[in-house]
């Protein structure tokens, strides 16, 4: 007959030396535990992380135990989803077998191929967006291409622009011309004006 608690006891103690700063036992009847996981490091530094709360059944490992994930960092839904997924076929895989540094090493794994799929996304949105950049530095270089019928309509209203500057300048000067006084009329305004002339040939 199976010691199930023999067996739970031996497996706990192996994932302790295993996992010294991650493992945290919870509660001892049922034996539950934390295991968190980290992934390696990806670009800039960054991990992904997840902590997994296991509770041994009776018969475990005739039974699969129980799992959860009870906290994670940079994962978003569907990679939890994913995780849950990979712990119940590990579970199944290897049921009748001390299984938790399994499932604690397929997640581990996981955690390390989603890291690499943020910096691959990561890689294929800056190439978009270079692509994007060129794209639009094409555009302004590009233009717009000359054609007869685009050429005479630019050159239509040039020349509408042209005739409406000559227009205003020819309008402006006559007004100045307008406003200029002669000099008779300028010593009409000022009688001074005469002898200011003398006076100053005096000084």
């Amino acid at each position: 007959m199976t010691d199930y608690s023999e067996e739970q006891r031996n497996e706990l103690e192996a994932l302790e030396s295993i996992y010294p700063d991650s493992f945290t036992v919870l509660s001892e009847k049922p034996t539950t535990f934390t295991i968190t996981v980290t992934s390696e490091a990806g670009e800039n530094d960054e991990t992904v992380q997840t902590t997994l709360k296991f509770t041994y059944r009776e018969k475990y490992p005739d039974e699969t135990p129980l799992y959860e994930i009870v906290s994670q960092e940079n994962l978003d839904d569907n990679d939890v989803t994913d995780i849950i997924k990979l712990l119940e076929q590990q579970a199944e895989e290897n049921l009748g077998m001390a299984m938790i540094f399994t499932l604690v090493s397929a997640v581990q794994e996981k955690l390390n191929e989603i890291v690499d799929q943020i910096k691959t996304r990561r890689e294929e949105e800056k190439k978009q967006k270079e692509r994007e950049a060129e794209e639009e530095e094409k555009q302004r270089f590009h233009g717009t291409p000359v054609t007869i019928e685009n050429f005479l309509n630019w050159k239509a209203k040039f020349d509408a622009e042209l005739l409406e500057i000559k227009r205003k300048k020819m309008k402006e000067e006559e007004q100045a011309g307008k406003n200029k006084l002669s000099g008779k009329q300028l010593f009409e305004m000022d009688h001074n004006l005469d002898t200011s002339d003398i006076q100053f040939l005096e000084e």
